[in-house]
């Protein structure tokens, strides 16, 4: 098995490219939704660029990072099936199932935008992009501490990053408001 680090890297490398597409899938939504608001010649000109910005983001980048990381999991744990035994494990694949179903989920949003049909706010936007945070938040610390059992303080850990963020966002709204160009 000395292939097996070399598969595990292969792994992380496109779970961190899969994550960066989902970080910044949502980011240019928020963007198309506010050209999309925007008067003309402005509105076509930025809508058809972020359209574009997206579509290579996510068919060239995000899909194809998430379909290689699953694949090299996949393998990670047919050389390791023991894992499977481990109750962490099992936490750590629903939370994947959870990613599947964001990015499923974003995958809507993209097709909507695609097409010109805005039916979520700049600000939904903002707030959605915290769903893969999350996640990636709650994976990380289960392969590291290898703990499915203390969820006391991943609970309160969670909650507490949920409220950084939704004050994150609210500073940043307010500031916004002060200065449209920030």
């Amino acid at each position: 098995m000395e292939y097996y680090n070399y598969i595990k890297a292969l792994h992380l490398i496109f779970v961190v490219t899969w994550f960066a597409g989902l970080f910044y899938i949502p980011r240019l939504f928020v963007y198309q939704i506010e050209a999309f608001h925007k008067p003309s010649p402005e509105k076509e000109i930025l809508g058809k660029q972020l359209k574009l910005m997206a579509k290579r983001l996510w068919y060239i980048i995000t899909w194809p990072s998430a379909i290689l990381a699953t694949i090299f999991a996949v393998w990670l744990l047919i050389l390791q099936p023991y894992w499977l035994q481990q109750p962490w494990m099992h936490v750590k694949l629903g939370f994947v199932i959870l990613l599947f179903l964001y990015q499923f989920q974003t995958q809507v949003y993209f097709k909507q935008l695609q097409n010109d049909v805005v039916k979520k706010t700049s600000n939904f936007m903002r707030i959605y992009n915290e769903g893969a945070t999350f996640i990636l938040f709650a994976v990380v610390f289960l392969v590291i501490l290898k703990s499915a059992i203390n969820w006391v303080f991943g609970v309160i850990g969670i909650v507490v990053l949920g409220m950084l963020l939704i004050l994150g966002f609210k500073i940043y709204k307010n500031i916004r408001v002060k200065n449209p160009n920030a």
